[in-house]
């Protein structure tokens, strides 16, 4: 037990110090900002509309999770809180996957293999550089629900499934799936009718009177439907075309994209898939299809944490093939060194030596600017500078320089990096809006240093 603690420990270490690093490096962005902003708002007894989305913060993903953890930020409001909620959370991942393991009859070496299995898989590791998200928290609660349904412990396992549940709305789908594996394949009646009975009934609160609620249907379209767009602009067009134009799934299920996807997905766990054993993978099917149905690329980049819900059940099929001793890689060394060679080959470490450190020419002088930002007051900013000054209503990284002049006197500040505008403007853009800013009265340049420019309204102009 000494060794899982010490190898938990120094995986949460690991992941706090590469997504700190990452941010401290100016390669955060949107997300971050969004999931920051809320939870500081919420800490301030303030409505958590995030003026990044435009909108509350429920109306996002229902994730009622947040909320908690805002008792962090009213300790100290502080970004960092979130790296290591993430952190642990994706770390403790390996607590019960050992447990199961034994739980399972493997011999303690082949249950740290597992854990190392989990460890080293790809999206563990690249997930948690991609900003924060309620998600990873939600990959030790699904293997803790397995756990306790295992060992007949229902106070854990609705503990766990609440958990789940208030990470994200559209978890409930996998809640439910992983009920009907329980009730049909696992023989655990009550705690499958458990699952799926709160799955759904979350489902449909989530869908049809908290994110309708606190948001609207553009919005959401516009947040995060896109990524289906070839199903329709509107939910009921989605049904329609899923119902009645079953062509169009098709011809975007088959595609070179989603082998490579699935591909990916599996080749860090082929040594344990046998026919007999991938039935956990059941409950990974909500997420697998919605990753494969969506046609916009990030959705199948395991990169990202759209993968995050289908770990668990891999993990257990692993240890189902292990403890059937039906694996193609029966020895406990051979298992770890593949996993070590998946996360080599897929595993985004490599960005800080070449994609994290384009912004240092200038990081110094973009870090000073930011100190003399010196109030909560309204903040106009580039995509990658606003989840360092989120803290405060209202913060924007969308200008278009067609807009009336007028709409730049909502903001206090401006600060623009010239060099680096991020995803959301160009250095040209950023370019035209100083040389504005510099004949503008009402806005003083209050730091100018390596391309990196900070104005602040007048008094007089506010």
């Amino acid at each position: 037990m000494n060794k899982i603690r010490a190898i938990i420990g120094i995986s949460t270490l690991i992941l706090f110090i590469s997504s700190s690093l990452r941010h401290e490096l100016f390669n955060s962005s949107g997300d971050l900002a969004v999931f920051d902003q809320g939870i500081y708002l919420i800490s301030q007894g303030q409505p958590p509309i995030s003026s990044v989305i435009g909108f509350h913060i429920l109306a996002d993903h229902a994730a009622w999770i947040l909320y908690p953890l805002a008792l962090l930020y009213k300790i100290y409001p502080s970004v960092y809180w979130l790296f290591a909620v993430q952190s642990v959370a994706l770390a403790l991942g390996a607590l019960p996957t050992y447990y199961l393991a034994l739980q399972a009859g493997l011999k303690e070496n082949l249950a740290i293999a597992m854990v190392a299995a989990y460890l080293m898989y790809p999206v563990v590791y690249n997930s948690n550089l991609c900003d924060f998200h309620p998600d990873p928290i939600a990959v030790p609660a699904l293997l803790m629900a397995v756990l306790a349904a295992r060992s007949r412990k229902i106070a854990w396992f609705c503990v766990s499934i609440l958990l789940v549940l208030g990470c994200k709305a559209v978890l409930s789908l996998t809640v439910v799936a992983m009920g009907i594996w329980l009730l049909l394949f696992e023989k655990r009646r009550l705690y499958g009718a458990i699952a799926i009975i709160s799955g759904t009934i979350w489902f449909a609160i989530a869908n049809s009177i908290i994110i309708p609620y606190f948001g609207s249907e553009a919005a959401l379209l516009n947040r995060h439907l896109y990524r289906y767009s070839y199903l329709g602009n509107s939910f009921s067009e989605m049904v329609q075309i899923l119902l009645f134009q079953p062509k169009i799934i098709l011809t975007n299920l088959f595609s070179t994209i989603n082998l490579e996807y699935l591909s990916f997905l599996l080749l860090p766990f082929i040594w344990a898939l046998r026919p007999q054993y991938i039935i956990p993978l059941i409950s990974a099917i909500p997420c697998v299809a919605l990753n494969l149905l969506a046609d916009h690329p990030s959705q199948k980049n395991l990169v990202l944490h759209y993968s995050l819900p289908a770990i668990p059940f891999l993990i257990l099929v692993g240890i189902a093939s292990l403890a059937a001793d039906k694996v193609w890689l029966p020895k406990r060394q051979v298992i770890v060194l593949w996993s070590l060679v998946w996360f080599l080959a897929l595993g985004k470490y490599g960005f800080f030596s070449s994609k994290y450190l384009h912004n240092l020419d200038n990081l110094s002088a973009t870090k000073e600017a930011i100190t003399l930002v010196k109030t909560k007051d309204s903040v106009l900013t580039t995509d990658i500078i606003t989840p360092h000054l989120t803290h405060r209503q209202f913060i924007s990284f969308k200008y278009n320089p067609s807009e009336d002049i007028a709409e730049l006197n909502k903001f206090h500040y401006i600060l623009l990096n010239v060099r680096h505008p991020g995803w959301a403007a160009t250095s040209e853009s950023l370019s035209s809006l100083v040389n504005i800013l510099k004949n503008q009265s009402k806005f003083n340049l209050e730091y100018q240093q390596d391309d990196v420019y900070l104005f602040e309204k007048t008094i007089s102009g506010t």
